[in-house]
This record gives structure tokens, sequence and C-alpha cells, in this order.
């Protein structure tokens, strides 16, 4: 009896064991290390420490001291595994991040705490407290009393929202242990590019970034098409939220549109069968009368032409004017949904006149923050790319729409060459890009499956990739303080110097986003500034981002200024020949003047409004350092390299100089 109960005992416990299993494998996902191939770097003539930092230089901001050996004792495959899968335990950055209210905020939230000027003046109004026919903005006595409003009803001025957001953006991509998902967050950001300085969508980038673009970074690229579709930032800042056909009309019953599921609670929405991807649920939505056209409102192909030429097919990619113009008829009736007491949206105080079901019935469709109007809707026949939409196709031709997109030839040519350009090099090999959009058709869009094959592929490793990439400023900021172990007290202050270098985040009008190349970034201003930042940051001349040189190696002095380049540089820039940089950089180290000429020439040399007409190969032969080397010689500045002690305004010069150097410009 005895035995019995043990045995028992043991089989209970091993059962046990095989439902933690599972439920750990279930929880962690399909992707092992195992799952990806064994890199070929050996075959290119790579080390393993070598091959580590450069998976690091593409695919993280930027190693952290001691991070080569962290990612060869972890194993290469296995820390790329591990970045794929985005679940490396971030409890010191969620600390960071806790007191920033705002990015946790929805949007109905975000725009009643942080409303633009205008909106507080009309509620001002409303509330008796101005009259309309007196109000005055260019006097103090009006503006206090804004602000006395603002603080009785719990508001904040807009930039604090802008402040926080971009505030976070910082801290995330320096310390989140999940730098590939950060990378890519950014990557996809620029992709599907949304702009600040259009005011109308600017309260919803936050949680656009947050709820659209971070959680679908790895996932089919279809399903990120779509979110991104769906979104208000875009529909708004690409207009396609006031976007009408001609011959809308309320539409009838759409038995295409997705089946409410059973437990679909009135007012919460129904999911859509057969999506791995949501941004909310659905639901049903009013179906007014046709509207009369204002100011000219109709038809807008704005999204459309986007949608193919940035988004999808590329430039190139074989479609023509009357394929936008008949997408564009497609998507109308996409817009956002109504939210703020202000009515912010569409149609606010017409979807309370009429029940889910008759909404429902109508065609309407509500998903998180997007609504379909179907009375705006293009309720004919179109054509595009030789696929027919409609009659009567309602939200569904919209869906089927950017599907079909997702899934062109084109598309798949377009976004594997995007991938290749951000990772690899500014002209990827061919070979390698056949490999990518194979990957691309046959795994159904996985953007995880089409990062695998390029990180597998020998064209990766090749040494015509290692370093060929010029990093932007945000890079070179982010790289920097990561490299030094930084301390970031006050983000926004990094953020000026990115801005100030020529990159101004989440700024950019055109939705092209940044330009991906080297060439773009580099010209004699822009680099000086470089420069300028980095012997800012080195020397503690950054207010709230604080270094300890000393500390990166292990608080040994270095025994001269020459030692102190030397060793500061292989700490900087581990696994790279460095002869020549220190040969370029000695002359620069005991110039006293060095950080005031710097300062001085990045004033008069401001980047150009288009950096894009310089020459990549400005920095690369490091013109900027040679002519600062020059004039610290003519100046008889280079002194004798050999002197015993380093005081620590020459280690913050020669560390300055370093994260200024054309080689740290590199990853």
């Amino acid at each position: 009896m005895l035995m019995k109960t043990g045995l028992s005992r043991f089989y209970c416990a091993i059962a046990v064991l095989f439902i933690l299993f599972g439920f750990s494998a279930f929880y962690t996902g399909q992707l092992g290390y195992k799952d990806v191939p064994k890199f070929p770097y050996k075959s290119k003539g790579l080390t393993e420490r070598e091959a580590a930092a450069h998976l690091l230089s593409r695919f993280t901001y930027g190693a952290t001291p001691g991070q080569v050996d962290e990612v060869v004792k972890t194993g290469l495959e296995k820390w790329f595994a591990q970045q794929l899968e985005a679940r490396q335990p971030d409890d010191s950055l969620k600390q960071l991040l806790k007191d920033f209210d705002a990015v946790k905020l929805s949007t109905e939230q975000i725009i009643t705490k942080y409303p633009r000027p205008f909106q507080v003046t009309r509620m001002m109004i409303r509330d008796s407290v101005v009259n309309k026919d007196s109000i005055r903005s260019d006097r103090k006595e009006y503006r206090d009393l804004i602000n006395n409003y603002m603080q009785q009803h719990g508001m904040v001025a807009e930039q604090e929202l802008y402040r926080q957001f971009i505030n976070q953006k910082v801290l995330r991509a320096a310390y989140t242990q999940n730098q590939l998902q950060e990378v890519m967050t950014d990557f996809w950001f620029n992709h599907f590019n949304v702009s600040i300085t259009k005011n109308q969508c600017a309260v919803f980038i936050p949680t656009y970034e947050r709820d659209v673009i971070r959680p679908n970074v790895f996932g089919k690229f279809g399903n990120l098409l779509l979110a991104t579709a769906k979104s208000p930032a875009m529909l708004i800042y690409l207009d396609n939220s006031s976007s009408s056909g001609d011959n809308a009309a309320p539409a009838k019953p759409n038995n295409t549109q997705a089946k409410p599921k059973a437990d679909a609670q009135p007012g919460m929405g129904m999911a859509m069968e057969g999506s791995s991807m949501m941004m909310g649920n659905t639901m049903a939505m009013v179906a007014p009368k046709p509207q009369p056209k204002k100011n000219g409102a109709g038809l807008n192909e704005n999204y459309a032409r986007e949608v193919m030429e940035l988004h999808t097919l590329g430039v190139d990619g074989g479609y023509t004017q009357n394929d936008v113009t008949q997408a564009a008829r497609v998507l109308t009736g996409w817009t956002i949904y109504p939210m703020g007491d202000e009515g912010y949206g569409y149609m606010r105080k017409l979807q309370e006149r009429f029940s889910a079901d008759r909404l429902k019935e109508q065609g309407y469709v509500h998903d998180g923050e997007f609504l379909f109007t179907a009375n705006r809707h293009d309720r004919g026949q179109k054509t595009v790319l030789g696929k027919q939409f409609g009659p009567d196709g309602g939200y569904q031709e919209g869906v089927d729409l950017l599907n079909m997109l997702a899934h062109h030839q084109s598309t798949a040519k377009f976004i594997t060459r995007k991938l290749a350009v951000r990772f690899v090099s500014d002209n990827p090999p061919q070979s390698l890009l056949n490999k990518m959009v194979k990957t691309f058709n046959e795994k159904d869009g996985d953007i995880k499956e089409v990062l695998i094959t390029m990180v597998s592929a020998p064209e990766f490793w090749s040494k015509t990739s290692v370093r060929e990439k010029t990093k932007s400023p945000f890079e070179l900021a982010i790289g920097a303080v990561r490299t030094l172990h930084a301390d970031i007290q006050q983000p926004y202050q990094l953020y000026t110097w990115i801005n100030r270098m020529g990159e101004k985040k989440y700024y950019y009008q055109a939705p092209t986003g940044f330009p991906d190349k080297g060439q773009y970034w580099i010209n004699t201003g822009s680099l000086l500034n470089r420069m300028n930042f980095g012997l800012a940051l080195a020397s503690g001349r950054i207010p709230g981002v604080n270094v300890n040189l000393m500390a990166l190696n292990q608080n040994h002095e270095p025994e001269s200024a020459q030692a102190a380049l030397t060793t500061y540089s292989k700490l900087i820039m581990p696994e790279r020949n460095l002869s020549e940089t220190i040969k370029r950089l000695t002359p620069m180290l005991n110039d006293p003047q060095l950080m005031d000429k710097v300062a001085a020439a990045s004033a008069q040399n401001k980047p150009a409004a288009n950096p894009s007409t310089a020459s990549n190969n400005v920095m690369m032969k490091g013109t900027v350092t040679d002519t600062l080397r020059d004039k610290a010689l003519k100046n008889n500045t280079y002194m004798a390299m050999q002197a015993k002690g380093v005081n620590k305004n020459m280690l913050s010069q020669v560390v300055g100089v370093i994260i200024g150097s054309p080689e740290f410009q590199r990853r």
C-alpha cells in the first residue's frame, strides 16, 4: 500500500512537471535558440568575439561594458533568439518610467488631460470664464486665466505630453534589455511615419507607438499594415479620416462583416474572426444620413498613394495613378472613433442616437479608436491592380485591399530591402535580398522569420558589411551613453543634443520618415556637432547625464594620455582594429582649447537642412578629425604623450574625441 502511494505521488510529480514544462513552452513561444541556424561568421573570417560585437552593433543601440563577453557566454544564436522573443526582464526600466503617467494613458485620457489650446479656450467660453469677444492671447492676464483654469480642471499643457513621450523614448532605447524590439520599433515607426507637426494627430502618437507599432514589430507584416491603417494617428496624418466617396449612401446590411463573438458584451465590441492582430474590440456603429460636403471634402488620395509608394509596393511597385484613385475609393469611410467630451472625432452625438444593433445592420464597424462610417463609403465597383472590389463591400473591401498589398511580390521586395539596408549595409547584395524575399513569401510576411534568414546568411557576416552603416544622431547619442554606462536623470537634455545633431524624433514632416543611408547624415556641420556632443558628454557638460570614466577602466588610472586613448578606444569600440584611429586622434589629446574650438566651429557650421547632398566619404576619411588634428599641430599644442598622469579634464577630452571620431560613427 505504501509502495502504491509512493508511486502515485511520483507519477503525480512527473505529471505536474510536464504540465509546467508545457505551460512554459507555450508561454515562451515556439521559437528557441535551436531554431536559429548556426551563424556562418567563421566562414567569413570573423572570430566569435568579433561576431558578437557585430550582432550588438546591428541589433542594439550599442554594446554596454562587458556585453560582448555576455553574448559569447550566452551563445550568439541563443542571444539572438532571446532578442526576437523580447521577454528579457526590464524591472529597472519600468522603475524609471513609473513617473511618466502620460505614456500609460489611453488616447481619450490624453485628450482630456492634455488638451490643445483652442480646446481650452472653447471650454472656458462654454463655462463663462471668458467672453469669446474679449479673448486676447497676447495678454499676460489672459494667459494666467488659462493656466488657472487648467490647474483647477486637472489639465496639463500639451508640451508636457510630448516631453514625457520623448523622455520615455530615450530611456527605453538606453536601458531596455529587449534592445532589438526597441530598434525594430524605431524602424517600423520610421517606415509608417507620422509627425507631431501635424497637430491634429499629435495626441494619437503616444498610443500609436505603444499599442500599434511596438507589440507588432516581430509579427506578420500584414497585421502591422492593417493596424497602422486603422490607427487615428495615420488616419489623420494622411487625411483618410476625412475622405468620402462621391456616391456614398447609407450602407445595406453587410454579410461580409466580421461576426461578433458569442460572449461579446454590448458596448465592449466584437473580435474580428481570423485576425491575430486587433487594436481593440469591434462594435457596430451608427448609420446617420449622408452629410453634405463642406470645404471641398470628398475623396482624398493621400493615404492610398503613400500606402502603395511608402508602406508596401514601393515607388516602382507597378501601380498607376488610377490604382491610387481606386484604392482611395476602397478606403473611404475609414475614420476615427469620437473621443472626449469635446467630441474629438466624427459624429459623436449621432452614435448616441442609435443602438449597436442598428449600427451593425447599417455596416458600421467600431474597433478601438477606429470607426468605419458606412454612409461615407464609396459603394461603387473599383479595380486596384486588376482586382475588383465592391460593390457594397463596405469595411471588408479595405481589409481585402490591404491584405492584397501586404502579400504582393513588390511588397516582399520593398520591405525586405528596407530591412537589409537597416541591418546590413546601404547597398545590400542581391543574393541576400533574394533569400529574404523567399522567406517573406513562404512565411506569410513573418518579420521574425525574415530577420532569422538575414542574420543566418553569409552575406550578413561579410567584412564588406561589418561596420559599413553610419549611426544616425539618435543611434550615436544612445550608443554613447550605453557604452559609457551613463546615468540618465534628464533624458530630454540628451534629446536636445540629438536634435542639434540633425534628428528631431517624431517631428519629421514627410511620410517617408528619416532616410536610412549614411550620406543623409554626413556633412561638416553635423560632424562637428557630433564631436562637440562627445566632448560635452565625456566632460559632464550635459545636465542630468552623468558618466564615471574611471569606473569603465575598473578605477585604474591610465599612465598617460596616450595610454588612455589606447585603453578607452578598446573599451568603447571593442573588437576593432584601432591602429589608424589612434594615430589620427593622438595629436588632439593635449590641445587645451579643443573643446572651445569644436564648440565654436559647431556653432558656425550648422547641419544643412538637407544633409543628403554630402558625401559619406567625408566622415569615413576622417576629414573633420584630420582638420582638427592639423590645427592642433600648427598651434604647437601637440605635447609629449608620455607625460605621466592623466587628470580628469584630460581623460574627458580623450573619451570625447573617441566618441566624436569617424570610427565610432560606424556601426
